[in-house]
């Protein structure tokens, strides 16, 4: 049982998550990738996620990201590893996260103190995050802590984000969810991409969509008008819990007061960013 005030854990890596996951939707990462040749937002998405473990195939990405369509992976990999290595894609990732936290954040608190206890904190905090069974987060643990304060709390961020992210696909798995019924139940709560951005980035089609919504509403989780019942509520909501319990240990190694002072600090840092306009207005909805 967790030491911990219930979901603090889950509370920090939502302070923590969204300035790593910025990146993605920076001009600064498709600047970086298309210098060296990668111009689809597609393939540079599937690249740089990936390429921490390697110069994998389809197969490899389709199964660690879980809700994109396999059709759409297997159309840029593994050939975008012709044009660009993992390493060198590795290596312009990092020049953008770079270049996208100096942007949204600004040098002042780039150099600050705070800063760096952030990274010193989160990086204590994946001390305790484990390898067993986290395919992502085993392969970006295998990277090198780069030495700026700000790298370092952002590369923090990626190894405890995909560490969430790893046991939540578990429990996806648990929960009988397919990638599409796992996309369309979590837009349903309000808290996920519109679905215009989820078909366009994920590779589906709108009978994709319309299909899995069906097979919702056939388990009772989903009302005629897309919204989730009560029975589909619970699920998502154990589904949140279950996911907290499989990566409590990175919280519990910082502890309760270095985690409530993480939280406080990305918390921090995440309002300036969003005031910076780190991600597209219509995203959600």
């Amino acid at each position: 049982m967790s030491t911990l005030p219930p979901r603090a854990g889950r509370r920090c890596h939502n302070a923590l998550n969204p300035l790593h996951s910025a990146l993605y939707f920076s001009p600064d990462l498709g600047k970086e990738l298309g210098g060296i040749g990668i111009d689809d937002p597609s393939a540079a998405y599937f690249a740089s996620r990936a390429a921490a473990m390697g110069a994998v195939g389809p197969g490899t990405v389709t199964a660690t990201f879980y809700n994109f369509n396999h059709e759409l992976v297997a159309r840029h990999v593994p050939a975008v590893w012709e044009i660009a290595s993992p390493e060198a894609v590795l290596s312009a990732r990092l020049r953008a996260a770079d270049s996208t936290l100096r942007r949204l954040l600004g040098e002042e608190v780039i150099a600050s103190p705070e800063m760096a206890e952030a990274a010193g904190l989160a990086l204590r905090a994946t001390e305790g995050c484990t390898r067993h069974a986290r395919p992502l987060y085993a392969a970006h643990a295998d990277l090198p802590v780069p030495p700026q304060p700000h790298l370092a709390y952002w590369h923090a961020a990626t190894l405890l984000r995909e560490h969430r992210g790893d046991a939540h696909l578990a429990a996806l798995l648990g929960a009988s969810l397919d990638p599409m019924e796992a996309l369309v139940s979590h837009t349903a709560t309000g808290k996920g991409m519109a679905p215009r951005w989820i078909l366009a980035s994920r590779g589906w089609r709108r009978t994709d969509w319309e299909d899995a919504s069906a097979r919702l509403r056939e388990r009772g989780l989903l009302t005629a008008e897309g919204e989730l019942t009560e029975e589909g509520t619970a699920l998502r909501s154990g589904l949140e819990e279950a996911t907290d319990r499989m990566d409590v240990a990175p919280y519990e190694h910082l502890g309760g007061a270095g985690v409530a002072r993480l939280t406080e600090l990305g918390r921090g840092f995440l309002g300036i960013a969003l005031a910076a306009g780190a991600f597209p207005a219509d995203a959600t909805g």
